[in-house]
């Protein structure tokens, strides 16, 4: 019982909030049911949604930004967040046999922890990379000479990989922390095991990384994407030629959409602090949670689809591809199908010439 107890306060809500079920509401939500809960149901829509429109959606604009376009500073920065994206997605399928199984984590100890930092480093570079974008936005517009110094391509691959090095950084705890465990039905799940025996300790680190991620995931780029907006829509004189801007919508719309997306969850985060010493939030938990976890997650399509429906660049350039490639393909098929028929007339032609002798 008390390897129990101590599991239920490694429980991390992020990508296991099946752990408040299994441990707290046992009886109102026994393993093994006939029927999954409808919450389970939701989610399993929601990170199916995500997998099927983010892989084409991503792939499509990796090819874009990082194949077809002219390279520049701009065109960098979404090509990594399709990137983060494009990662993400992919281990999509874990979490969906994870939920569908019945939480049950057939993948080993070393896919747990990867499954976990992935979902995490997603999350930190999107956010970093979008702050980078606000920052990139406003000395671009309001310092043009010191823009045209220094932003350039080179300082541009190195600023990505020191936003890469430091998701990774924030993220490195699940590394360290995820591990599986084998219940008493010989389900396995996947948790954060952040003491195997010190409550205090599993309580204490708890509250420092949730904080840290609240604060370098969401409230310190959120503080300073609104500053830069904002002192680009005040400093920047003709308006016109801001809000006219499809660049600058696209750029808004993907920052709204995250933060959209990842409040939520955000949010429930820092309530989940409060569940080491009160009981009376594990209804709002057990709840919210799994729907806000989810609706991050769908975080992950949607900035392939905002692209298209802001994006004039984007629609035509997809259009003219997408017509180049068919051509291409219909060129193939029909040059194979004449040296077929080239090689079927000469075969025949040899089986006459055979026969005539």
């Amino acid at each position: 019982m008390e390897d129990v107890e101590l599991m239920n306060y490694s429980y991390d809500y992020f990508d296991n909030y099946s752990y408040n079920y299994e441990y707290y509401e046992l009886e109102e939500l026994p393993q093994n049911k006939p029927h999954p809960h409808v919450l389970h149901v939701i989610s399993i829509i929601l990170y199916s949604a995500a997998f099927i429109l983010g892989v084409p959606g991503n792939a499509i604009v990796i090819w874009f930004t990082g194949f077809k376009w002219e390279k520049s500073v701009s065109t960098l920065w979404f090509l990594n967040l399709a990137i983060a994206d494009f990662i993400f997605v992919l281990f999509l399928p874990f979490h969906i046999i994870y939920v569908a199984s019945d939480f049950h984590w057939p993948f080993g100890k070393l896919l747990c922890k990867v499954n976990s930092f992935i979902a995490m480093l997603n999350m930190f570079a999107s956010i970093f990379f979008l702050t980078v974008i606000s920052l990139d936005r406003y000395v671009h517009l309001i310092h043009p000479s010191f823009s045209q110094r220094h932003r350039t391509l080179s300082n541009s691959f190195v600023l990505s990989a020191v936003v890469w090095n430091s998701a990774a950084i924030v993220a490195g705890p699940a590394l360290y922390y995820r591990d599986i465990a084998t219940k008493a039905n010989l389900s396995t799940v996947c948790y954060n095991n952040f003491h195997p025996s010190d409550h205090g300790s599993v309580v204490l680190t708890h509250n420092i990384l949730s904080w840290i991620r609240f604060l370098c995931g969401y409230l310190v780029p959120l503080l300073t994407m609104i500053i830069c907006y904002s002192l680009l829509i005040i400093q920047v004189k003709k308006r016109t030629v801001l809000t006219s801007s499809k660049f600058f919508w696209t750029v808004l719309a993907v920052v709204v959409a995250f933060f959209i997306c990842w409040t939520p969850y955000h949010i429930f985060s820092i309530l989940e602090l409060a569940v080491h010493h009160s009981q009376h939030l594990h209804h709002w938990m057990r709840y919210g949670m799994p729907l806000a976890t989810s609706l991050a997650f769908i975080n992950s399509c949607l900035n392939p689809i905002l692209y298209v429906l802001i994006s004039k660049m984007f629609r035509v350039h997809f259009r003219s591809s997408m017509a180049q490639l068919l051509k291409q393909t219909l060129r193939e098929i029909s040059q194979s199908a004449t040296v077929s028929e080239q090689l079927k007339e000469s075969e025949s032609n040899a089986d006459l010439c055979e026969t005539a002798q």
